[in-house]
């Protein structure tokens, strides 16, 4: 993946966009378990109230609670509470919030420091347990006498009015032992036991005590939907921002593959089969982009997810981390077992798609021929082992990772019942609140779901790395076939003449030449013609002119000039090429013409096609030059294909032509008028033609005669009669001796 980052360099921008949104929804979605332990904990067990720091409570309560502190702690509560009476100016406001203000003063809370709050929190939550358990202990008395104090006392004893008359020194003995009984319990469990009698206090104002804990959930439920509708937009931007960099990135590598093919030689598409090019540039590609659509979403979301659910869960209870950590080891295993088990298999996938996408191009691009040879059963056979192989593939891996999916039910099942066995307990021993222990379960979910989109991700970026690896392949090959660093160029009325300079060539990978020493010259207002028995090496002959591949030893030179020396678009500007097999693209016959030149008149064009002796069978198609091509030009016959081919080299009029083998599908009489016709045409032009018919190359000013990649005959037709052997068995193969006296 790290060789194709050239090409995400451009999205870094939308990249850091879509962290920051992903980092936002995760905070979100961290958030929502303390908000459901709030409403769980604070919104139904506390009745909505928060704390132990009562708003108001009322004068004769208060002057209860006060017994129950020390000096500093009755200082620093005293502090924070202002008596409200029938004599105050705000009683009209407060009387309104707190009927019982009519018959006792009260005590109001006038701080709203959280700080001061938190710090009052375990001293008033300890006065009102204490109370509390005093008056309860009253009420639950039998025998009508309660201990107190090492002492037995009637039960209708008013012991806060009693203890307000003890010395200083007993009470703070008696405080000191009451707090003994609260030192295993944290602040957090003394507020929340605390609650019930604050609750009791504020119903026994005349306070709406229901209201309260309906506000509080209310509000709370408002700030999750918010939080949920949040995370919810951000998931939509993050989806769609990473749609816009995947179908980019992917646009970009098939544009970079596309252009980078294009200049490929002869020996680039050696090392590159078709199928596996159109394999890379469609199968691999969409793998990648799949890739990068999960990916942005995943690889940063879920270690947020992760690290942020282990800090909230361990904040929650630091007792039970052994059981994530437990959870997190088995599907660490799981992972492991699928990863080492479906790898090599995803490997195996694309070099099977490699090998269907070939078999299916062989037969589609071949089945006239398997008809002809009633071979379509072996045929059907052959797709079906290379379709059958890729099926059973996929099936084992699909196989392999529907594991997945029950297996992580499992543990998150069984991680949720641990949570609820273990918290339960803790529970009972006023250890950790049910709320807590719910955020603690979500917690723990969420830190197995980030492992497990981290593990989809391991599974997938290595199948994707095949398909980057394979991409990178053809985005970093670097042509044999380059322009040079300082390229010359050819004077403005360039002759046309072509020169070859002891040439030779070998095939990269060969054990000896194909061409050897090969010394030729192609001058202007000349037809050269090239023949030979097949594999002469005609065809790379021509296929060094172009540099579609280079010369190994030697030269070849075009008006003076190496044409390695020039660049391969204005080489390529002065050749009119003809391919030994004739190339239309999908289109109109018009719309291949104009191949050449895009700016050509009608008339040129029907021209040129006059010339290649086309227009009879373009007039006779209903819609003449708009009459559709198909792709490769299956709806027309070789012969036409190869006028067509022809028509489309004059409308470029180059200064050379080359025709490989291009009159070959043509009939004697269409050969010799097109040749004719050809021969005005190209006055004054270098024109090379390679032929197997005698009848072709008869009236040409110079043949060339190859033989096992050498030139063993130099002359006219009528001097390679008399002079050569092999040009005569050429010629004799076809001809009588009378014929071609």
């Amino acid at each position: 993946m790290l060789r194709l980052w050239r090409y995400m360099k451009s999205y870094t921008t939308l990249i850091v966009t879509a962290v920051i949104l992903i980092f936002c929804q995760a905070m979100a979605d961290l958030s929502l378990p303390d908000y459901m332990a709030n409403i769980i904990n604070q919104g139904i067990q506390q009745g909505g109230i928060l704390n132990a720091v009562p708003v108001a409570v009322r004068k004769s309560e208060f002057s209860k609670l006060t017994l129950f502190m020390t000096s500093s702690e009755k200082a620093e509560v005293l502090k924070d509470y202002t008596l409200i009476d029938k004599s105050s100016e705000a009683y009209a406001s407060y009387v309104q919030a707190y009927p019982t203000l009519k018959n006792e003063p009260i005590e109001v809370l006038t701080t709203t420091d959280q700080a001061e709050i938190s710090k009052l929190n375990p001293v008033l939550g300890r006065a009102f347990l204490t109370v509390s358990g005093l008056e309860k202990m009253k009420a639950d008395a039998k025998g009508g006498v309660i201990s107190f104090n090492g002492r037995t006392i009637p039960a209708n004893t008013d012991l806060f009015a009693m203890m307000s008359r003890l010395p200083p020194g007993q009470l703070t003995q008696i405080n000191q032992d009451i707090n003994k009984q609260f030192s295993a319990l944290n602040d957090t469990l003394i507020t929340q036991s605390a609650i019930s009698s604050i609750k009791a206090e504020y119903a026994a104002l005349g306070m709406n005590t229901n209201k309260i804990q309906t506000n509080y959930i209310g509000h709370t439920g408002i700030i999750m939907l918010l939080i949920a509708l949040f995370s919810a937009a951000c998931t939509i931007m993050v989806g769609l921002t990473s749609a816009i960099i995947a179908a980019g990135l992917a646009r970009d590598l098939r544009k970079g593959i596309f252009s980078k093919v294009e200049s490929f030689s002869n020996t680039e598409f050696d090392q590159f089969s078709t199928a596996s090019l159109i394999t890379r540039t469609t199968n691999d590609i969409t793998q990648i982009q799949t890739l990068m659509v999960i990916m942005i979403r995943m690889v940063f979301y879920a270690p947020i997810m992760g690290v942020g659910g282990v800090i909230r869960a361990l904040g929650k209870s630091n007792s039970m981390s052994w059981i994530i950590a437990l959870a997190v080891i088995v599907l660490l295993g799981l992972i492991l077992i699928v990863f080492s088990v479906a790898m090599p298999k995803f490997k195996l996938v694309q070099k099977l798609v490699d090998r269907l996408n070939l078999v299916t191009r062989e037969n589609l691009s071949g089945m006239m021929v398997i008809r002809a040879f009633n071979t379509q059963k072996f045929e059907e056979n052959r797709f079906d082992r290379a379709n059958s192989d890729l099926t059973k593939t996929n099936l084992f891996v699909n196989r392999v990772m529907v594991i997945m999916m029950p297996a992580m039910t499992v543990i998150m099942n069984g991680t949720t019942l641990l949570i609820v066995w273990v918290g339960a307990s803790q529970i009972a021993n006023s250890g950790m609140q049910v709320g807590d222990m719910m955020a603690f379960m979500q917690y723990a979910i969420q830190i197995i779901m980030a492992f497990l989109m981290l593990s989809v991700m391991f599974i997938m970026i290595p199948r994707a790395s095949v398909s980057a690896q394979r991409i990178a392949e053809v985005l970093e090959v670097k042509p044999v076939i380059a322009d040079p660093k300082n390229p010359k160029s050819f004077t403005s009325q360039i002759k046309g003449e072509l020169v070859f300079k002891d040439v030779s060539f070998r095939y990269p990978g060969a054990e000896e030449d194909a061409l050897h020493g090969i010394c030729l010259r192609a001058l202007p207002n000349q037809t050269t013609a090239i023949i030979g028995s097949t594999g002469a090496g005609k065809t790379t002959l021509i296929n060094l002119i172009p540099r579609y591949y280079d010369v190994t030893g030697g030269a070849i030179l075009l008006d003076g000039v190496d044409v390695r020396e020039v660049t391969q678009h204005e080489l390529h500007e002065k050749i009119g090429y003809v391919p030994q097999r004739g190339i239309l693209f999908s289109g109109t016959i018009e719309s291949n013409l104009r191949f050449a030149d895009d700016s050509a008149s009608n008339e040129e064009i029907m021209k040129a096609a006059e010339i290649a002796q086309a227009v009879e069978f373009i007039k006779e198609k209903p819609d003449g030059l708009l009459t559709g091509i198909s792709q490769g030009g299956t709806n027309v016959s070789g012969g036409q294909k190869q006028r067509l081919s022809i028509a489309r080299a004059l409308v470029k009029k180059p200064e050379i032509y080359i025709f490989d083998d291009s009159f070959s599908a043509l009939d004697f009489k269409t050969d010799a008028a097109l040749r004719k016709a050809l021969k005005a045409e190209t006055e004054g032009c270098t024109v090379i033609i390679v032929a197997q018919r005698i009848s072709t190359i008869m009236n040409a000013e110079q043949i060339i005669v190859l033989e096992e990649g050498k030139v063993v005959g130099i002359g006219t037709h009528e001097e390679l009669m008399e002079t050569c052997k092999a040009y005569q068995e050429i010629a004799l193969s076809q001809f009588s001796k009378e014929e071609l006296a």
